[in-house]
């Protein structure tokens, strides 16, 4: 059976016929190929016992979208250094926002941190840095980003999963699925939750029987809760430990991966910011610091006084490696977002929002 022809999505809407295709920034569109994926997608729906209303619903009007082809070949190699990354993401009005939030959602905070025992102002800080606070507003219908990403082709069984899973979720919570808005790559909600990730996690924060994470503050907060919770957060244990480094450190072990005690740090040279010892307990943390930065640093740097070449009035170069000894919830939040700069602009957020 052939359906109807995908409606390509962009600047301007229009019908595709058989003698009129666009091309797809992979060469001419395969209507085969995307007739395809619609059966597919059909079958496999049925076999899962997701209502025939639901999947009729979702492959009614299908549209290709080329922009999120775009999207996904070519996203924006990340160039900003640490520094700059978190005066964005960590900005002063982002707080201030954060800061808001926290006084209208009070109670709402207090049972999440009472049900999942994670701390309001870290369920803050993902707010802040995931939406905005949900400021940052859906930009695509996520049945149609899912149906070109799996014609795109790059990661097609993922991206089937992730359709098949939001239908599930729209059947099950009898939410209109083409309602349902989120990002190019399918994230969605306040907490940008993919429907996999949402599927397992996904909770009730305001007892309506359903779980919304776009329209409900509530079912958004009670999913980031129940996911952090399940990622195993511990509320008494901080994120990130600001510390210096000796100029001539190991810059080999600055990417988290090495764990040692704030004992076996201390002893090759890592200190408080001020210069002074660092606790000396038997904690295991890790410890990253933007390496790029510090080589361009290098290359400007002036060429330091050899200590046997001192006169009595110099003195001796403080540290100037700015790191972060991070402790288990920071590798907690790399499950979330597996990025070390991420997880820092947490724990930093987080730190502003107490």
């Amino acid at each position: 059976m052939r359906y109807k022809k995908p409606l390509f999505y962009g600047a301007l809407l229009f019908s595709v016929t058989a003698t009129n295709v666009a091309c797809a920034n992979r060469g001419v569109f395969d209507l085969e190929r995307w007739d395809n994926i619609i059966e597919n997608i059909r079958i496999a729906a049925a076999t899962q016992n997701i209502k025939k209303s639901v999947i009729d619903e979702t492959l009614k009007t299908p549209y290709f979208i080329p922009n999120i082809v775009k999207s996904d070949r070519h996203q924006a190699e990340f160039t900003l250094t640490l520094e700059e990354y978190l005066n964005r993401t960590v900005s002063n009005n982002r707080i201030v926002q954060g800061t808001k939030k926290k006084s209208q959602y009070p109670t709402l905070l207090s049972r999440v941190e009472q049900k999942y025992n994670i701390p309001r102002n870290v369920i803050l800080a993902f707010w802040g840095m995931e939406s905005n606070y949900g400021e940052f507003k859906a930009k695509y219908q996520l049945t149609n980003a899912f149906l070109t990403l799996i014609y795109e082709g790059r990661r097609e069984e993922f991206f089937t999963k992730q359709l098949l899973s939001l239908m599930k979720i729209a059947d099950k919570n009898k939410l209109s699925i083409n309602e349902l808005g989120g990002s190019w790559a399918g994230a969605m909600g306040h907490f940008q939750f993919i429907p996999t990730t949402l599927a397992q996690y996904g909770a009730d924060g305001n007892n309506d029987g359903r779980i919304d994470i776009i329209n409900s503050v509530g079912d958004a907060m009670f999913s980031a809760g129940n996911y952090l919770n399940k990622l195993g957060w511990n509320k008494t244990e901080p994120i990130i430990y600001d510390v210096v480094l000796p100029a001539d450190f190991d810059r080999t072990i600055l990417n988290g991966d090495v764990k040692k005690s704030f004992k076996e740090w201390s002893l090759i040279g890592v200190t408080k910011t001020d210069g002074t010892p660092l606790p000396q307990t038997d904690t295991i943390v890790g410890l990253v610091a933007d390496t790029k930065e510090i080589a361009k640093r290098d290359l400007y740097q002036p060429q330091r006084i050899d200590a046997t070449q001192m006169l009595d009035t110099d003195v001796a170069p403080a540290p100037v490696i700015k790191a972060y000894l991070t402790y288990p919830n920071f590798y907690r939040i790399k499950k979330w977002n597996n990025s070390s700069w991420y997880a820092i602009a947490i724990g930093k957020l987080s730190e502003e929002l107490k």
